[in-house]
């Protein structure tokens, strides 16, 4: 989020001759590369409110957001001012970061499309020319390796396509990833067979079993437990203890985590059945004195339909 502030002399300097849309349209016209002039209409340039500077390094920077109309749509132009004596060798990082808080600001306004944010800097420091690389993917021990990762789409697992049977090669992490691939049917009973050839493999831990359980308990059919667990324990025998006893457990704490819910729902409701029997009492001795039906249901809160079911009226 931008907030408007101005902290320094710079800043105000700089702010001030930016905002003339006139002296902005001949900066970037200058100072713009060509193939970016060419898609940027400066006719349009709308100076946009805020800063996106973190509050503690306001007096080292300055910047400026101007929209603008592009060949595709919307578009701004950031603009950084450096005040500081040493360069910051990862602006490029920092330019990135702003622009990406601009982008989301687009977004957060409603808008559908990511919209092109120029980023540029004001140099104006004692060491000449500027030292450092403006291109973020630089900044990296390997910039031809990032330069792949981040000009690419990003690797993608997607579970709903990989086979069932590809699955269960996966070591460690089959019994998860057939879980997840199925999550949406709500019945893991279907795939007994495959989960017992992952749990024959040994690299599932009594934790991640817990988990898959307790995933079957949670569906809310006991029934439906029990079976798998039996189904379960019938082809892993050698595992039937220490299955069972895992299933116990988790019955257990079920059990106890019920018993609790219903001791504070029946506390609760004993409590309001109290508060309603002590307003019938109420209502019953108002009426017996003549109170008028109207004002006992006002003092009371009760309803008329409270009233008729009260025994004795």
């Amino acid at each position: 989020m931008m907030i408007s502030t101005t902290s320094s002399p710079h800043d105000a300097v700089f702010k001030h001759f930016l905002s003339f849309p006139e002296t902005a349209r001949d900066f970037l016209d200058i100072h713009l590369p060509a193939t970016l002039r060419e898609i940027c209409d400066l006719d349009t340039l709308k100076l946009e409110s805020g800063s996106f500077i973190e509050e503690n390094l306001r007096s080292r920077y300055s910047d400026v957001l101007w929209s603008l109309k592009t060949e595709d749509g919307d578009g701004y132009i950031y603009v950084v001012i450096e005040h500081q004596s040493t360069e910051d060798a990862h602006m490029a990082f920092r330019l990135m970061r702003y622009a990406m808080a601009a982008m989301q600001r687009h977004l957060d306004a409603g808008h559908k499309m990511l919209p092109l944010v120029i980023p540029m800097l004001f140099y104006h420091g004692a060491r000449s020319p500027y030292p450092w690389s403006l291109c973020w993917l630089d900044e990296f021990a390997d910039p031809a390796t990032a330069r792949e990762l981040y000009a690419s789409a990003f690797p993608l697992v997607d579970i709903t396509v990989v086979p069932d049977d590809e699955i269960m090669q996966h070591r460690r992490i089959a019994l998860l990833e057939l879980m997840q691939k199925h999550i949406r049917q709500r019945d893991l009973m279907g795939l007994i067979e495959q989960l017992t050839a992952v749990l024959l493999t040994g690299y599932a831990n009594d934790t991640q079993l817990q988990v898959m359980f307790n995933y079957i308990l949670q569906s809310g059919d006991d029934q439906r437990f029990n079976d798998f667990v039996r189904e379960i324990t019938q082809r892993l025998p050698q595992h039937k203890e220490r299955l069972m006893t895992i299933a116990e457990r988790l019955r257990l704490e079920g059990h106890s985590q019920g018993l609790q819910e219903g001791l504070l729902q029946g506390r609760q409701q004993g409590k309001e059945e109290g508060e309603r029997e002590a307003a019938l009492r109420i209502a019953r001795a108002m009426l017996a004195q003549g109170s008028e039906r109207s004002w006992v249901l006002l003092v009371t809160g009760l309803n008329e339909d409270d009233l008729v079911a009260a025994p004795g009226h």
